[in-house]
């Protein structure tokens, strides 16, 4: 099979159709591992964005609001199975848009089907409660979808990031508009075509793509959405939070990370290394959560970066759709500053152990070696800025207090690790840490079940688990006097 997808132009879909773009323009999605043109896809305007929230908002009023929670419960199972039935063609589109590994692509539309079904089996157990009052009086609460609401998300995890709030959004009774990545958007418009095979009325679930500074600035200022699912950088965040306020409607945004894994004396320093293999380079360290920064102790300083630098050596990079353990990165945007954060560590005098340039077997693509910064002082550019790319910095500790110093130092809170044979310890240090994840002797656990989100700069909310679902709720209490 080819690597290109198809000479196709792709159009909006809104009220369970396809519908071409008011200004007539197409923007041009690119394989990274190739740098060719994959498919061209609508740059969708304000026009085009207030077309899907009205028809979201028709939907929410009408059709969708008439149905059982079992109704939605089923309807979530059944887009489960057929996204799970389509999960090879998926896995394809997300390898060829992103770059990833076809066995990582693969894990994440996995993701996607257990995420369904997790909020599926959620639809008809959102309950209130009673007030005891007196004897005369009866005060209970009622939970109520917000309506419309608004999902812009990241590149890296197309489709898992889009569903991370989808489907808890269409759980609590919401509608929706999501906009994809420029990046990536091709695994959320062939997720569309089985949008309405599943049986959901027109206008539930909404798919409109384009830039962030277009279709995302006038997605969040609508007057008709009431609540907004961001993720992405800490910069654009400030900017949706701020358009937010001015129609004083719920956010929730999961942002930067730059993760501290901190590794004590007595740890198991082979699990240790084989997590920062996985946590620094997988996915060519394009996640959020990723680990950039190793925090050592003294004593363990080279073994651990033996080992990990062992077994950065060993994979093997190239295009994702030959399934090698690295990909490309997303774009020529990241290339360049993933590129330029590698320059600054070398300036300012940290020492690369590892990688740092193209592969040499590889003249075309965005690919970058498995990069290790050792001897890198906390105030160096590559120990405070999230690099989004396969690089860490190894980080020397004296103690304890010095570990959550550093580890808390930035304006970043997303999560953290822990190393340690020591339970007591880590629980300890746990309480110490301004992390809204906090791993021990793990990295990346949890699961659908689990609430993550960010403290601090890292962003505010949670999701997934129940109190995703509860994002999209409001409460209304009611009294009654006999």
């Amino acid at each position: 099979m080819g690597r290109s997808v198809a000479d196709i132009r792709h159009v909006n879909f809104i009220d369970n159709g396809w519908v071409q773009p008011a200004g007539g323009s197409f923007l041009v999605t690119v394989d990274p591992a190739t740098e060719e043109p994959l498919a061209e896809f609508a740059r969708s305007g304000a026009a085009d964005i207030d077309r899907a929230v009205q028809s979201a908002e028709r939907a929410f009023r009408s059709d969708w609001s008439r149905l059982t929670p079992g109704e939605r419960s089923r309807l979530l199972f059944g887009l489960a199975d057929l996204i799970a039935a389509d999960r090879d063609h998926l896995t394809r589109l997300e390898t060829l848009d992103v770059g990833k590994t076809l066995r990582d692509s693969l894990g994440d539309i996995d993701g996607v089907v257990a995420t369904l079904r997790f909020n599926a089996g959620a639809a008809d157990k959102l309950r209130g409660s009673t007030i005891p009052l007196g004897p005369d009086q009866i005060d209970f609460t009622v939970l109520e979808p917000l309506g419309v609401t608004a999902h812009i998300v990241p590149w890296n995890f197309p489709l898992g990031m889009a569903m991370r709030s989808l489907a808890p959004a269409l759980a609590a009774g919401c509608t929706c508009v999501l906009k994809p990545a420029e990046q990536s958007p091709l695994s959320a418009l062939a997720f569309a075509e089985l949008i309405a095979k599943t049986g959901f009325p027109p206008g539930v679930i909404n798919i409109v793509t384009g830039l962030g500074e277009e279709a995302g600035e006038a997605l969040v200022r609508h007057p008709l959405v009431r609540g907004i699912t961001f993720t992405g950088s800490v910069e654009t965040g400030r900017l949706v939070m701020a358009a937010a306020a001015q129609g004083i409607k719920p956010v929730v945004l999961e942002l930067g990370g730059k993760n501290p894994m901190i590794v004590f004396a007595d740890a198991d320093l082979e699990r240790a290394a084989a997590d920062a293999a996985m946590a620094s380079f997988e996915n060519c360290g394009q996640v959020c959560s990723s680990s950039s920064r190793y925090l050592l102790a003294a004593e363990i300083h080279d073994e651990f970066l033996e080992r990990l630098t062992a077994k950065a050596k060993a994979l093997s990079i190239g295009p994702g759709i030959d399934n090698h353990d690295l990909g490309p990165l997303v774009s020529a945007e990241q290339y360049d500053k993933v590129r330029g954060l590698i320059a600054a560590g070398q300036r300012d005098g940290a020492r690369l152990r590892l990688g740092g340039g193209r592969p040499s077997h590889l003249n075309r693509g965005y690919f970058v070696e498995p990069t290790i910064f050792d001897r890198v002082d906390p105030a160096m550019a590559v120990a405070r800025q999230e690099i989004f790319g396969p690089a860490g910095c190894a980080i020397d500790i004296a103690d304890e207090d010095e570990a959550m110093a550093i580890a808390n130092g930035l304006g970043y809170g997303l999560a953290a690790g822990i190393y340690t044979r020591d339970i007591s310890r880590a629980l300890r240090l746990m309480r110490r840490l301004d992390h809204g994840s906090v791993w021990i002797n793990g990295w990346w656990m949890g699961g659908v079940q689990a609430p993550t989100g960010g403290m601090k700069e890292s962003g505010i909310g949670r999701e997934r688990g129940m109190e995703g679902v509860h994002n999209y709720l409001q409460i209304k209490n009611v009294a009654v006097r006999f």
